[in-house]
């Protein structure tokens, strides 16, 4: 397992045997990075997968949601605008549980 190095100024982790010459993300120096303990590093490394199931959940509520809103738009029928109301709503609910999963899991270092 690499090293993992965080950017005091914007939060950034860096993937490597020493930090990075500037933040990929804000262009600090290398004295602005703390090298992680390899628990925390490990706790990175392990929610990786978990973060991007997080991710893939969010695009496809979102999906679901734009497919409900034609679905509304077409008004077919009181019925079926119910059920495409109904599914807009409920990916709603799917989308925020994730993003509020997320954001739980950068709280606690885990990104």
């Amino acid at each position: 397992m690499k090293k993992l190095f965080k950017c005091s100024v914007c939060g950034f982790i860096f993937e490597g045997e020493a930090a990075p010459e500037k933040c990929p993300k804000c262009g600090v120096g290398p004295d602005k990075f703390e090298e992680l303990s390899s628990e925390a590093a490990e706790k990175i490394y392990r929610s990786d997968k978990t973060n991007a199931i997080h991710m893939e959940i969010i695009t496809l509520s979102e999906k679901i949601i734009a497919l409900s809103k034609e679905g509304i738009e077409d008004n077919l029928d009181p019925k079926c605008v119910a059920a495409f109301n109904q599914a807009k709503n409920e990916a709603w609910i799917i989308k925020q549980r994730s993003k509020t999963e997320l954001a739980g899991h950068m709280n606690l270092g885990k990104w």
